[in-house]
């Protein structure tokens, strides 16, 4: 079982900037890629951006130029560096890791983008 903790969501004016943070804990060996994921109320699940243990990274049309994702593989923790926040970023964030046959989900956190 991998434990996935995420941190950092909260209200922010548009233009503003929040960072994530998600720590990986319980039997990580082998994990390769970890990811942020959003979730608008109704709506499917999308990718927001991922990255590999080596530092390769993906990202949403919609975010890129805008957000970055990183990694410390030494504290098991990866990050999302989100600037030039709009309205339409506001959703539940989940942090998501895995293996072949097995998927791992945080709690969310709520990211809010709001005069």
């Amino acid at each position: 079982q991998v434990q996935l903790v995420e941190s950092g969501g909260g209200l922010v004016q548009p233009g503003g900037s929040l960072r994530l943070s998600c720590v990986a804990s319980g039997n990580i060996y082998s994990i390769n890629v970890m990811g942020w994921y959003r979730q608008v109320s109704g709506k499917q699940r999308e990718l927001v951006a991922m990255i590999t243990r080596s530092g390769l990274t993906t990202y949403a049309d919609s975010v890129k130029g805008r957000f970055t994702i990183s990694r410390d593989n030494a504290v098991n923790t990866v990050y999302l560096q989100m600037n030039s926040l709009k309205p339409e970023d506001t959703a539940v964030y989940y942090c998501n890791t895995g293996r072949v046959g097995e998927d791992y989900w945080g709690q969310g956190t709520q990211v809010t983008v709001s005069s």
